[in-house]
């Protein structure tokens, strides 16, 4: 009788162990890494701007200035260069990172969903452990944080 208690608690401990290697895969395969996610680079070099002051007065605290974050495309064989900019890096009291766009008179942001996306959704893909992007418009003292999430609608299609 004692064979078989030891055998069912092996048999136990075999399967609680398969079920916990098994979750752990589940978890791997449906949450990858992304491939490549670059570490977020600080400029220590603080520009003395505005923007510097209204985050300040805003609770953040300005860790790094301007940022180019260079970018390399290949279009059937064609080599493509650009560069993103990122105008400052700030911490809140919770120590979470924030990238930050100062609003340009030549640029101005149209407060509309898809604008948001084209002007700003590159900044999220890039750095996407940051905690948002803020965006600091000096002319009317307004600073915007803006985060970033995946919406519940159905990604893959729609009824019509």
């Amino acid at each position: 009788m004692e064979e078989r208690a030891d055998w069912l608690v092996m048999v136990l401990i075999g399967l609680l162990l398969l079920i916990w290697i098994g979750y752990g895969m589940r978890n791997w395969l449906f949450k990858p890494m992304p491939a490549r996610v670059p570490e977020m680079p600080i400029n220590e070099e603080i520009p003395d701007h505005p923007a510097v002051d209204m985050l300040e007065r805003a609770g953040y605290e300005v860790l790094g200035g301007k940022i180019k974050v260079p970018l390399y495309f290949d279009v059937d064989g064609e080599e493509f260069y650009s560069r993103l900019f990122i105008d400052m890096i700030v911490r809140n009291d919770e120590n979470i990172l924030y990238l930050v766009k100062v609003a340009r008179s030549r640029m101005p942001m149209d407060w509309t969903g898809s604008s948001i996306r084209d002007r700003l959704l590159p900044y999220f893909l890039l750095y996407p452990g940051c905690g948002g992007v803020l965006y600091v418009d000096v002319e009317n003292h307004e600073v915007a944080c803006i985060h970033f999430d995946w919406d519940e609608e159905d990604a893959i299609g729609y009824d019509e």
